[in-house]
């Protein structure tokens, strides 16, 4: 009986991880697919683009991990930074290795103007998704914040290799080129 329900929880146990692991390897096809498709987009073909990436990468594969995301987000959207903050360092916490969880944390650290931490966070994202064009225009806007324009310009333009139609980043880009040339004079 006692060996009949270790094997029965081995199954479950390894079941769920043979699944996830088959979730891992769709959405990377998926991204690399998205990603693809997103090099030839025009701007509207772009938009449907981008949202099927956030999507997916919007997907812990926990079910708590992805409330933790949602409130999150919902309490930065509705200016409780200091809410944002907690659950998103408990996701954080609790699931290292999720870059959006990492993500969601800059962007609110961005927007209570503690840049410190938002660059710290946008750099563990990165290294656990290198493709983050999210990531990488908000780190040009603390660049550029921070009046390191010609750095902006850089990282500006290091998002739109990956994303070609970001159209905040192309009025960004820009404005730069414009303000760098208009100093060089």
């Amino acid at each position: 009986m006692l060996h009949n329900i270790v094997v029965a929880a081995f199954l479950l146990i390894f079941g769920s991880y043979a699944a996830a692991m088959a979730g891992e390897a769709e959405d990377k096809a998926a991204l690399d697919r998205l990603f693809a498709e997103l090099q030839q987009a025009d701007a509207q073909q772009a938009g449907r683009i981008e949202d099927d990436i956030w999507r997916i990468w919007s997907r812990s594969g926990s079910p708590a991990m992805d409330l933790l995301l949602e409130r999150g987000r919902k309490a930065m959207e509705q200016g409780d930074i200091e809410a944002a903050t907690d659950h998103l360092t408990a996701l954080t916490d609790h699931a290292p290795e999720f870059a959006e969880g990492w993500n969601a944390r800059a962007t609110v650290f961005f927007h209570a103007g503690r840049y410190g931490q938002s660059v710290a966070d946008i750099q563990r994202t990165l290294v656990l998704n290198p493709r983050h064009f999210g990531a990488l225009a908000g780190f040009g806007a603390i660049l550029e914040q921070l009046e390191r324009k010609p750095q902006a310009l850089e990282v500006y333009r290091a998002a739109l290799a990956i994303h070609p139609q970001m159209q905040g980043v192309l009025d960004a880009v820009k404005r730069l080129e414009a303000e760098i040339a208009g100093q060089e004079l």
